[in-house]
Parts: C-alpha cells; structure tokens; sequence
C-alpha cells in the first residue's frame, strides 16, 4: 500500500509511535511544510477511543442523536460528514483513503501495524519499547531528544524540512 500509483490514489506515508511520543505535532509541523512547497495534503488520524465532533445542543447531535446515519454540515467555509457507525464495524483504512478525494499527498498518524511505509516517533520519556524491530514498515526514525543507532535513518523531530524531503524522494515525488 504504499505508493499506490497503480490504484490511483495519492501517495500515502505514515507517522507513528506510540502516545506522547510527537507524532501530532510531527504530522502538522510536516503538513504545513508540504503545504508551503506548493502540495495539497490530506491527513487520516486513528483514534483508539470515541470522540465527538459535534457537541450537545447543536444541530448536527441533534440530528445524530435523532437516528441520523450520516450527518453533513456544510458552510461556505468547509463541510464534514459525520458517519454514526452504529453496530457497523471501524472502516478499513483502505475505505477511509477511498473517501479522502483528490490530494498530492495523504500523511497518517496512528495505524501502527498497517502495512505501508512510516516514520516511527521515538520519545525516551515515555519508556516504551521502540516499534521498528518488529515493522519491516518503518523505513526511519525521528527522535525526541538524542538520537539512536537504528540502522534506519533518523531525524531529529525538528528537522523537518529533511524529513520532508525523505518522504518525497522516498515517495518519489
């Protein structure tokens, strides 16, 4: 999955690691970069627990609360659609790219055992084991603090326009 020119989807990288590593600020600091070199980017976030949108005494709860399976709120500013999976199961990843139209470049944080090409976000701080060992996917490193022999290339997390430019020379971009 992970340059998809045969599918004719836009390429997809991912950012990973484990909870307060610095994946978020990592995929938006990333996000403008790409931005700011002229590509449109799209961003897919995994989340391990629910979250809300929409908040009490809004329409769109309202709606959803009422039954409604897909909810669009729309503004000439920007739209979302808001899909209440009910007793359906998480959508694939694959079905969430499907959905995300026409970019340049789609960055994904979280999907940690997905298989398609990701830089793993160390922080030691948070103590958890490194993830690479056991991902043939992790193709480099960014790292909070002082760097590791990976044997994988590594990065700074404030090197960003680098780890840019890995990204599009890997993609190639």
């Amino acid at each position: 999955m992970t340059k998809n020119k045969a599918e004719n989807r836009p390429p997809i990288f991912g950012i990973i690691g484990w909870k307060d590593s610095g994946k978020t600020t990592l995929v938006e600091r990333l996000i403008e970069e790409f931005t700011i070199r002229g590509l449109t980017v799209s961003a897919i976030k995994h989340a391990h627990h629910s979250f809300e949108i929409d908040h009490e005494h809004r329409d769109s709860y309202k709606f959803r609360s009422a039954g409604a399976r897909r909810t669009a709120i729309v503004s000439r500013n920007r739209w979302a659609m808001i899909h209440e999976l009910r007793t359906e199961k998480e959508p694939s990843l694959d079905e969430v790219i499907d959905h995300i139209g026409a970019c340049d470049l789609i960055l994904i944080e979280g999907y940690k055992w997905a298989e398609f090409d990701k830089i793993e976000v160390r922080n030691p701080a948070n103590g958890k084991p490194d993830l690479a060992p056991d991902d043939k996917h992790i193709i480099a490193v960014a790292f909070q603090g002082e760097a590791q022999e990976t044997g994988l290339p590594g990065f700074h997390v404030d090197e960003i326009a680098k780890i840019a430019d890995f990204i599009k020379g890997h993609l190639e971009m």
